[in-house]
């Protein structure tokens, strides 16, 4: 593992040694109890106008080399991470693709590399853009501005040629939540030394934000093998989408201070032994599951190996039947994001080395609101 602040470390140990205490492969297949929680105090954002028609589809872009994050500026374009190349691309509907950042020392192997993108709350006063990456001695998260050099704000997440995690979101609160991956090592998920196999609430400076499980801490939740969505609904609620090994994706209700059992339980059945249950679980062969995103009652998780876009109503507080979407129509799908117009973008993932690639690969696509 790459460097950490001493203080952040003896942190995690903390909270780790507590949470494991309660507790009792790739992207896919081929790559191949609870305490009382503290109480985070949350701001709900107001939802997007409008619910995606997904039955009229817009290319915005082709020609995309494996992309990974997508993250929306105030003005409406679209940020867009290149994993192999280090590249940002502005994506503006009607015009080409422009690069206007390239983050350096990414060093892209396996299924690491440039990987999530997020935009500052704040990004007309202070411009910054955040990116978690695999540099050579481990995952971080830099933010700079699209004219600047970056500035390391969270170091230290061990990195391999898979389970990286790598999706990064500002919540409601201001917060960022970061999901890390178990590096390919599933006991890192319950490890007291390690930041990986976690779901991370960090300031926009990189410290671990005040309310967290432990104070000083960064970790919000534990036990998850590879995280690589997140999602919040208008209720604040955050959803994770998490890859199962052999057998069971899920999607998780993520709450501060919960154990959510990897590698002692994929899929269900964890709830009498001290973790918590995933809300949706699906075959491994029909999903593996990548962003996620919420518009209205309705969360959208895209996904790699099932090469379609799932559906998934949340209605009262509960969580409806998963309906798929576009299967094997526009192949393996790795990102979904909701604009603040209400548009729904998508990006494609085909030339990641895993897809089939097909004329004008990689691809985004948007679903204007209705």
């Amino acid at each position: 593992m790459g460097p950490v602040r001493t203080n952040r470390l003896a942190a995690v140990c903390a909270v780790l040694l507590v949470l494991a205490a309660v507790s009792g492969c790739g992207e896919e297949r081929s790559e191949t109890d609870r305490e009382s929680s503290p109480v985070v105090t949350t701001t709900v954002a107001s939802s997007p106008s409008g619910v995606p028609d997904l039955a009229t589809p817009e290319e915005v872009a082709q020609g995309i080399d494996v992309p990974w994050g997508l993250a929306f500026l105030p003005d409406g374009a679209a940020l867009v991470a290149e994993r192999d190349t280090a590249k940002i691309m502005r994506v503006v509907p009607g015009r080409a693709p422009e690069e206007v950042y390239e983050v350096p020392g990414v060093v892209a192997r396996g299924e690491g590399g440039l990987l999530g993108l997020a935009v500052s709350p704040q990004y007309a006063e202070n411009g910054y853009v955040y990116a978690y990456f695999t540099a050579d001695a481990d995952n971080r998260i830099v933010r700079f501005r699209l004219d600047g050099a970056p500035e390391v704000v969270f170091e230290g997440i061990a990195k391999a040629g898979n389970h990286n995690g790598g999706r990064i979101a500002f919540g409601p609160d201001g917060m960022l939540y970061v999901g890390t991956g178990d590096a390919g090592r599933s006991a890192l998920s319950q490890d007291p030394a390690s930041p990986n196999g976690k779901i991370l609430r960090l300031t926009p400076e990189g410290e671990p934000a005040p309310g967290n499980p432990t104070p000083d801490s960064p970790v919000y939740s534990l036990g998850h093998r590879n995280v690589q969505g997140l999602a919040w609904d208008r209720a604040g609620r955050l959803f994770a989408a998490e890859f199962g090994q052999n057998r069971l994706d899920e999607i998780n209700l993520v709450e501060p201070n919960r154990n959510y059992g990897w590698p002692a339980v994929e899929g269900g059945g964890g709830a009498g032994r001290g973790y918590v249950d995933p809300v949706v679980t699906w075959t491994t062969s029909e999903a593996s599951p990548s962003g996620i995103a919420i518009a209205g009652d309705t969360l959208y998780a895209a996904a790699l190996r099932g090469e379609r876009l799932w559906t998934v109503p949340l209605v009262n507080g509960s969580v409806g039947e998963p309906r798929a979407m576009f299967e094997e129509r526009y192949g393996r799908l790795r990102t979904v994001e909701v604009a603040a117009d209400g548009a729904l973008w998508l990006t494609t993932s085909n030339t990641d080395g895993r897809g089939d690639v097909r004329q004008g690969d990689d691809r985004i696509l948007r679903f204007p609101a209705r």
